[in-house]
């Protein structure tokens, strides 16, 4: 008698255990559909319809959901990892683009790119109710800070960066930064805010405690995305018309080499000893070793792929 919960119980573990594998979730703009990868084997193991030409993404395993802007759609689809499939689509401005989720979830922070607006979306709503906060022009990038009382947007024409307190709703500070910041990433151990200038080719380095530019960092022709590695002591940014990667030492802030072989490489993400490239020419995500730099696979997606933001998520068991 005692064998059959025993049983039970253990394929329940096992089941939990497979949920909780890492997936990374690839927008592709061309065929307006998210490519799933599954970390543990590099294979495409669901294909998500979406709205038009969908661009920015965020895999909150908190929450257990990965929220997609659509911009030709003026949508946000929102999936669920455990089914892998959309369970609501919420309006979402004139052109949503970067995105962001708060650590635990509930607040969805969206640059709304036409309306120069930011929105601000309670993700516990059914239909995404959200309000708006006024920012600069061409809204790009989004970072919410890990104390979730403040999201920090790149605006872009403005050659600037936003800071937005989220209680009061309003923007409380700004910062000059290189020409057209477009990508965000937050470095929370050293409480610093990359901002990615796609038209000076370099990575502005802001210090968050002081709202001070502290250093200036050339890397390739238009970066457009950035990730941390090995423990955040590399940081990767990918240099979409240099079809190149830049690899910086997050602490010296200096390019410690350059990759090369890239398809005009957007997103990027690490986990483990892993790094993962997405190529908008070449319709795949180039799976690199974290240390080297290396290629060690590449993973087929859909049409046009972009992956711009935090696009790796482990499913809540």
């Amino acid at each position: 008698m005692t064998r059959i919960p025993s049983l039970v119980a253990w394929l329940l573990l096992m089941a939990m255990g497979a949920q909780a594998a890492p997936f990374a979730y690839i927008t592709n703009q061309g065929s307006h559909d998210v490519s799933v990868i599954d970390l543990a084997t590099h294979a495409v193991v669901a294909t998500v319809p979406v709205g038009r030409s969908p661009a920015g993404v965020v895999a909150s395993s908190r929450a257990g959901q990965v929220f997609v802007s659509n911009p030709d759609s003026k949508t946000i689809s929102v999936i669920d990892m455990r089914r892998q499939a959309v369970v609501a689509t919420w309006p979402a401005g004139d052109g949503p683009v970067g995105l962001d989720a708060s650590p635990d979830g509930r607040l969805l922070a969206v640059a709304d790119w036409y309306r120069h607006r930011l929105l601000l979306i309670d993700t516990r709503s059914p239909d995404g109710a959200s309000t708006e906060v006024p920012v600069g022009q061409a809204p790009a990038g989004v970072a919410v800070h890990p104390d979730g009382r403040t999201v920090f947007v790149a605006e872009r024409d403005d050659d600037s960066v936003a800071v937005v307190d989220i209680r009061s709703r309003r923007v409380t500070g700004r910062l000059k930064v290189g020409s057209h910041p477009f990508a965000l990433l937050f470095d929370g151990p050293r409480e610093r805010l990359y901002a990615l200038n796609v038209q000076s080719n370099d990575v502005s380095v802001i210090d968050t405690r002081r709202l001070t530019v502290i250093a200036t960092v050339p890397v390739g022709k238009a970066p457009y995305g950035a990730a941390l590695a090995r423990g955040g002591a590399l940081l990767y940014v990918t240099n979409q018309h240099a079809d190149s990667v830049s690899v910086l030492d997050a602490e010296a802030l200096k390019v410690v080499r350059t990759l090369d072989g890239f398809g005009y490489p957007e997103g990027v993400a690490a986990h483990g000893d892993r790094v993962y490239v997405v190529n908008w020419m070449d319709d795949n995500v180039s799976v690199l070793d974290a240390a080297t730099g290396r290629t060690l696979t590449h993973v087929a997606t859909g049409r046009n792929s972009r992956g711009f933001g935090s696009f790796i998520g482990t499913p809540p068991p």
